[in-house]
Parts: C-alpha cells; sequence; structure tokens
C-alpha cells in the first residue's frame, strides 16, 4: 500500500470539508472526529473556520444547538442519512438559529438508494442524480424554517484514520467483526422458511440481516473510492467467511465497474477475518490472476477496523 496514496485521500477528502466550514458550528461523529485527528488535525479545522468564537460540537441527540450569532452549521458524518441519524439532524436544525446547513456524510448516493430499497435496474437510470440528497436538502430547509435558506448535502470518502505508516483505521466498522459458528444458528432463526445453513461456509449475502448488508455496502463504497483515488483495478482475496461476502461485494459493486474500466494500475486487496488471520484457506475474486499471487501493490483488510499492507 502506498502510505502517501493512503495519505493524501484522506487529506483530500478533509479538504473539501475545510471548504465548507468558514464561521460555521461543526458537529462530527466520532468516527469522523477520529479520522480528523490522525488526518489534518483538529487546528486544520479550527484554522478553516476562522472564527474568534470557533464551536466543535459532537453530533448526537442532546447536541446543543446554534444561537442567533450562529446562522451557520456543518454536520460531518460518517453514516447514512437515514433513521436516528436523521431524527438527531431534525432535532439540532429545529432548536437552533440556522440559515445554511451543510451535511456531509461518508457514504456514497449509491448505498442511500440501496438503503431506500430502489432496485439496481431503477438506481442505473439515476447515475449523475441525487434524488435521496436533494430530498433531504429540502427537509433541511424545512427545519430551518424558511424554504429560502441555504442547504447542501454532499459525499465526501472520509473512510480511513491513518494512524501510522503502513497503517490506517477505518474507525466507522469498528463494530463490524467476523462471523462465529453461533451465528450460524442466529441466522436460521431468523430465515425459517429457507434453507438451513450447516455451517459458516454455507453463509452467503442472502443470509444476512438487512442491516449487516447495509454495513458492507458502506465499507464496499469507501473502499471503492479509496481504490479510485490510487488509480487502480482492484483484484479481491479473502480469508473468512465475512472477509469472503465483502470481497465478494466490492468485486461486484456496480458504480465500480467504470472505474476498473480506466484504472491503470492494480492492486490485491486481501480481506483477512480477525477470528482466523493466523491461518485460513485463501479464496480469490475477480481480475486475471491465479489464487495465491498479488500484484506489486497488496491491501491487506482485516475485519474488523483497519487497513494494513
Amino acid at each position: 500500500m502506498s502510505t502517501p496514496g493512503v495519505l493524501s485521500f484522506t487529506q483530500q477528502a478533509w479538504e473539501q470539508v475545510l471548504a465548507k466550514v468558514k464561521r460555521a458550528v461543526v458537529y462530527l461523529d466520532t468516527a469522523c472526529a477520529e479520522s480528523l485527528h490522525w488526518g489534518c488535525g483538529a487546528s486544520r479545522l479550527l484554522e478553516a473556520v476562522g472564527s474568534p468564537a470557533c464551536y466543535l460540537r459532537e453530533f448526537e441527540p442532546a447536541a446543543v444547538g446554534g444561537g442567533a450569532e450562529q446562522p451557520k452549521a456543518v454536520f460531518v458524518l460518517s453514516c447514512l442519512l437515514k433513521g436516528r441519524t436523521v431524527e438527531t439532524l431534525r432535532g439540532i436544525i429545529c432548536r437552533s438559529h440556522f440559515q445554511y446547513c451543510v451535511v456531509v456524510t461518508a457514504v456514497n448516493h449509491a448505498v442511500h438508494l440501496t438503503a431506500n430499497h430502489v432496485p439496481a435496474a431503477a438506481a442505473a437510470e439515476l447515475e449523475g442524480q441525487q434524488p435521496v440528497f436533494e430530498q433531504l436538502e429540502e427537509k433541511l430547509c424545512e427545519w430551518m424554517g424558511n424554504m429560502n435558506y441555504t442547504a447542501e448535502v454532499l459525499h465526501v470518502p472520509l473512510l480511513l484514520a491513518p494512524a501510522a505508516p503502513h497503517l490506517a483505521l477505518t474507525p466507522a466498522f469498528a463494530s463490524l467483526f467476523p462471523l462465529l459458528p453461533q451465528d450460524v444458528q442466529i441466522l436460521n432463526s431468523a430465515r425459517p422458511d429457507k434453507r438451513r445453513l450447516g455451517s459458516l461456509g454455507e453463509v452467503d449475502a442472502t443470509a444476512l440481516t438487512p442491516e449487516l448488508l447495509l454495513q458492507i455496502r458502506c465499507l464496499v463504497s469507501g473502499l471503492s473510492s479509496l481504490c479510485e483515488h490510487l488509480g487502480v483495478r482492484e483484484e479481491c482475496f479473502a480469508v473468512g467467511s465475512l472477509s469472503r461476502i465483502i470481497a465478494a461485494d466490492l468485486a461486484n459493486f456496480a458504480p465500480a465497474k467504470n472505474r476498473r474500466r480506466t484504472a491503470t494500475g492494480r492492486a490485491s486487496v486481501v480481506f483477512v477475518d480477525r477470528t482466523l488471520d493466523l491461518t485460513g484457506k485463501w479464496r480469490f475474486y475477480g481480475g486475471l490472476q491465479s489464487a495465491g499471487t498479488f500484484t506489486d501493490s497488496a491491501y491487506i483488510l482485516f475485519t474488523s477496523s483497519y487497513v494494513s499492507d
């Protein structure tokens, strides 16, 4: 893995955020705060805000709103703009005096379409459009109390926290942990009308819960953005049941198809379940290489929570 490449990926993402925060109240969730810390530092954010009274706040339901002298807010979030996240946004904005709101999400619009149950064929027809973000922009203006106020919703790939040379964390996915043998029984109980799974080796994406599938897709979206930044066509390998599912999802991720056609480099991406990082069978997904052989650039991703090489 190119350490400068990963660092520049994170720094370029934060530059997009910093361009929006001048004289704003900035709300960050925990994962984005960690990415900020390792990527460019809180001092860089404070400098970009540029206000004598700079307010950085944790994004949470009980967060303090903005006063009459604070007309602008920027929310920097690592998650889908759905459910509790949207409710928290609404609560903060409704008790504030904002006239300009910017919401930055680390999850791209294609995944938001999936989360809103838009079929793949319909999503393909929406390429270049962002109806989910546009609908939220209207809601933001409604919550601010004036449809003529300004609202922006945009995707910035704030995936990594580059903690050290050759090591980057993925703080938004700290809870993503490999499946264990006892999870097979839980999966079977959730799908009583389908064929029973006998072992972890039989688990595929169709057996997972919708929540876990969405979490995987969010991770895959971020990894695809990283590969785009590095200009590489990835070839995926996997060790372990959950890693096998993640690798297959990245290999089949529709928004990445155009990127792979134009990529000038190649990289091997190795997914390893944290319960199987010492030994296990290798499986290969996509590309032209045979299993067990890597290109010059190799990325090793342990589930959960960090990227190494």
